[in-house]
């Protein structure tokens, strides 16, 4: 089957992340990216990164030599909620958003597309709504620090909450609204948005279909909504279109799908005055029949509301396998890695380098089974996803009215 790799469609093939980004014109991430990082931080790199699974980029040393000159920068990430919960594919991006923020201090925007999955899926609109209030809690769980993060809805956006008229054109730190997105919250306080819908005819107006044909592989069965809908997510790459941010660069780290978008987003720059966003991309989290990345398929994708024995259950049955066709051939030739799903996941969540390598030595010498490491893989899922649920179980709508909250001062 072909390689088929958009924003909206991943063939399922094992894909060849070297090729993709030579094809997307990404550099890889280099030693000296990782020990510039540790310079900057004084502290190691997170696994993801060390391991490469967080492992292209684009001008992330521009991100870093900034950094280094005084000049800050702002997250910026996304998610569109087309499930009520998520699976453990959607959260390695707010895993490194998480490490990002907390290492370097700074704020995130996280713009949550429940129009693009209306537009996109099979979903009522009314459904696509109720996912994202759910998935905005699935988020918050993560930890990220309410005082530098700011979360938001497209649809709420344009469901009557921001003024559209000449006096919002300008940066006014005074500008009210009268809900910003947030759940039942009547109350005035300041505007987040400085024109976003403004903003956005005129970013639209600079995109030609024949552009954004070329980028997004539009063809005469792309409904008009979905043409139109990738100009809201490139907004976010530039500061103004916040009154929170200062003059700020833009860190954007996402699955690697989403790089048409920040492409262009790239070539626009200019129209607002605003430096490139740089971005970081993540490898997919690996479906357990292992060929593409996971799908949100109930009975064979682990979600992160799973109990233990729904994920003993499903790593059992349909975690695909490095073994050899029987015990004997196993203990000669030993296991493939490589090819081993219950191994790649343990790639992505334990976090421990010594433990994780003495595995892989063990697996490929053929000292460990294929169950023993299919075990392994669900001890440590259960573990992950344990915590997780304790952590969601804490959120409240209270959180989310503060996550949400227009009255946002970054520094």
């Amino acid at each position: 089957m072909k390689e088929i790799l958009t924003p909206w469609d991943v063939a399922p093939v094992k894909l060849d992340y070297t090729k993709i980004t030579e094809q997307f014109g990404c550099e890889l991430i280099s030693d000296a990216l990782i020990e510039k990082m540790e310079k900057l931080t004084g502290k190691k790199v997170s696994h993801l990164i060390k391991r490469r699974i967080v492992f292209a980029h684009r001008d992330l040393g521009k991100i870093f030599d900034d950094y280094e000159r005084g000049k800050g920068f702002y997250l910026y990430t996304g998610r569109g909620p087309s499930t009520k919960s998520m699976h453990i594919g959607h959260v390695i991006p707010f895993m490194l958003c998480k490490y990002l923020q907390d290492i370097f201090d700074v704020p995130l925007v996280i713009q949550i597309t429940d129009d693009e999955k209306y537009l996109f899926k099979n979903l009522q609109i009314t459904e696509s709504v109720e996912f994202a209030k759910s998935n905005i809690k699935d988020i918050i769980a993560f930890g990220f620090n309410p005082e530098k993060t700011f979360i938001f809805s497209n649809v709420s956006i344009y469901d009557g909450r921001e003024d559209v008229s000449d006096a919002s054109n300008g940066v006014n730190q005074n500008d009210t609204c009268t809900s910003c997105g947030s759940v039942g919250n009547s109350s005035k306080k300041k505007n987040p948005y400085n024109g976003f819908f403004k903003k956005e005819l005129v970013l639209a107006k600079s995109i030609t279909l024949h552009e954004g044909s070329k980028i997004f592989g539009f063809d005469a069965n792309t409904s008009i909504g979905q043409i139109s809908f990738p100009v809201r997510q490139l907004l976010p790459c530039f500061y103004s279109v916040f009154t929170f941010l200062n003059k700020s660069n833009c860190l954007v780290p996402a699955a690697i799908d989403q790089d048409p978008y920040f492409r262009l987003a790239r070539d626009k720059s200019k129209i607002f005055e605003c430096s490139k966003p740089s971005t970081v991309y993540s490898q997919f989290l690996p479906s357990l029949s292992n060929l593409g990345k996971m799908s949100s398929s109930r009975d064979k994708t682990i979600f992160l509301d799973d109990s233990d024995e729904d994920i003993k259950k499903k790593i059992r049955t349909y975690a695909h396998s490095g073994g050899r066709k029987t015990l004997q051939e196993h203990r000669a030739l030993g296991g493939d890695l490589e090819n081993d799903v219950s191994y790649q996941y343990l790639r992505f969540f334990m976090e421990d380098e010594d433990k994780l390598q003495s595995v892989a030595d063990r697996y490929k010498k053929g000292e460990m089974t294929s169950t023993e490491m299919k075990d392994l893989c669900i001890e440590e899922l259960q573990r992950f996803i344990r915590t997780y649920k304790k952590m969601r179980d804490r959120v409240s709508d209270d959180d989310m009215e503060k996550f949400m909250g227009c009255d946002k001062n970054f520094y």
